[in-house]
């Protein structure tokens, strides 16, 4: 009888963490045909990448020198998303069988049943958020390193994760980057980057996917310091204009992210009848409308900017792969 079930696969990477591990293996030692993996869709309808055998190795081996080593890995996130995906790629690599998270009753649990004398996680922040808000951080600080990606994590809990003694690394990427290719600001060996004029941040190197050609030119903002260190500024195509005023909705984002109560916040753009558009945040956390105004004016930011609506949320919503579900906000649509 048909069970419905899709098979594991490549070409989409589909399965468990489980079975695509068995199907990566050969693919790993031996080479095949392009990896497909779907982008998370969370700004958009998702689209499928290439990822050639020699990008997704050149990844893996330039993430596992940049941490130190080799190591066993904790699989938390879902393989069909590039993070989720290159954890099990570095474990081949290693030699390792990773520990999966959906084999333990809790992430300390799976924590703890990890033996190898190098140990890892790649993780997002809402995982990181909730082992935080429920004091259960510590839980992670036998590890030697935290990747931490796919979106910008508060300050907040960076700071309360950091006093719990967990190591994190903090990673900027993308699907069609193999993932993460810069670690706290510094791209991984091999990886370039510049600015361009309208201050999008451009890629190059042997992490790219195929049909980007020499330099994949993102949407999101950044500068580069004169260490050659990355800061992410947020998305170039995220701008709300509302009642004629043009609000950079990353700027507004990542100036309530930084304020010592919040634990986790997006804003997006509504649509409105009498603004066009109008600037609304999601917050979980202690954040009202005024204190929002005025930290953005302490930043110089016009009042302009303030969020027309501060909705206090215990979660936001979020995607399968653990990434915030910005297009269900934005369309008005309260959790629960």
């Amino acid at each position: 009888m048909y069970s419905g079930r899709v098979a594991a696969s490549l070409a989409p990477v589909t399965g468990s963490a489980r079975e695509v591990a068995r199907l990566l293996h050969p693919w790993v030692e031996h080479g095949g045909d392009p990896l497909v993996v779907l982008t998370s869709g969370s700004t958009g309808e998702p689209k499928p990448i290439r990822l050639s055998r020699d990008a997704v190795l050149a990844s893996a081996h330039a993430a596992l020198e940049r941490l130190g080593g080799p190591g066993q890995w904790l699989s938390a996130l879902p393989p069909t998303g590039v993070g989720g995906l290159q954890v099990l790629v570095r474990s081949i690599l290693a030699g390792t069988e990773p520990v999966y998270l959906d084999d333990h009753l809790d992430m300390e649990a799976a924590v703890a049943a990890l033996t190898g004398e190098r140990r890892y996680a790649s993780l997002v922040p809402t995982q990181l958020f909730r082992l935080v808000e429920s004091g259960r951080a510590e839980a992670l600080a036998s590890l030697d390193a935290v990747l931490l990606g796919g979106a910008a994590a508060p300050r907040a809990v960076l700071e309360l994760a950091a006093e719990a003694g967990v190591r994190i690394v903090r990673t900027y990427g993308m699907t069609e980057t193999c993932g993460g290719c810069v670690y706290d600001g510094v791209p991984l060996e091999g990886v370039r980057l510049r600015i361009e004029d309208d201050g999008r941040i451009a890629i190059a190197g042997p992490v790219l996917a195929e049909g980007v050609g020499e330099w994949l030119v993102t949407n999101d903002l950044g500068r580069i310091d004169e260490h050659g260190r990355l800061s992410v500024l947020g998305r170039a195509d995220q701008v709300a204009v509302s009642g004629g005023v043009n609000v950079p909705l990353a700027a507004v984002e990542s100036a309530l992210r930084d304020q010592p109560d919040v634990l986790d916040v997006v804003v997006v753009a509504q649509a409105d009848p009498e603004w066009g558009q109008r600037v609304v945040a999601y917050v979980v956390g202690d954040l009202d409308r005024e204190r929002a105004g005025a930290a953005l004016q302490r930043l110089g930011y016009p009042r302009t900017w303030t969020p027309r609506a501060v909705h206090r949320l215990d979660a936001l919503p979020l995607l399968p792969n653990g990434k915030p579900d910005r297009r269900t906000l934005a369309g008005g649509s309260l959790p629960g």
